[in-house]
């Protein structure tokens, strides 16, 4: 199997810091792979709720995780600096595809990267809905079909 591509900072539109906890280190000494799925979900609904104008309590739709993956470049441990890039990879009628990255403090190359989808859908009902006009504009903004 080849090894990923690396991608770096510039492939990405958003970036928030993200601060790593003594609990995210493993016995091996380094931030579990599991933990990285954390900062994706943080990054992507920080995004979603500041940036987008999502009300996770009370819009009628909610963003079902359908699909996920993770590539790991470079170990990293608590207490690093890390940040958190945000891109959108593809948007459709009910659904988007996020690209996230982890990076040290300041460096170019991402230490992992990934994606998620999320399908959106009604509240009550659980079918899926358009993704709403305010919402579809902000990831529009940081779309970089890959």
């Amino acid at each position: 199997m080849a090894k990923p591509t690396r991608p770096m900072r510039d492939s990405y539109r958003f970036f928030t810091p993200i601060t790593t906890r003594w609990s995210d280190n493993d016995i091996y000494g380094h931030v579990n792979n599991v933990v990285y799925y954390s900062y994706f979900d943080t990054v992507a609904n920080l995004y979603l709720i500041e940036i987008a104008g999502l009300k996770i309590h009370s819009d009628n739709i909610v963003g079902f995780v359908v699909s996920s993956g993770c590539n790991y470049h470079e170990p990293v441990a608590y207490p690093d600096r890390l940040e958190g890039g945000f891109r959108a990879n593809k948007i459709s009628g009910s659904s988007v595809e996020y690209g996230v990255a982890i990076f040290r403090e300041g460096q170019n190359a991402a230490v992992a990267d990934g994606f998620f989808t999320h399908v959106f859908v009604d509240r009550t009902t659980g079918k899926p809905v358009r993704i709403p006009e305010a919402i579809r504009t902000s990831l529009e903004k940081v779309l970089v079909e890959i």
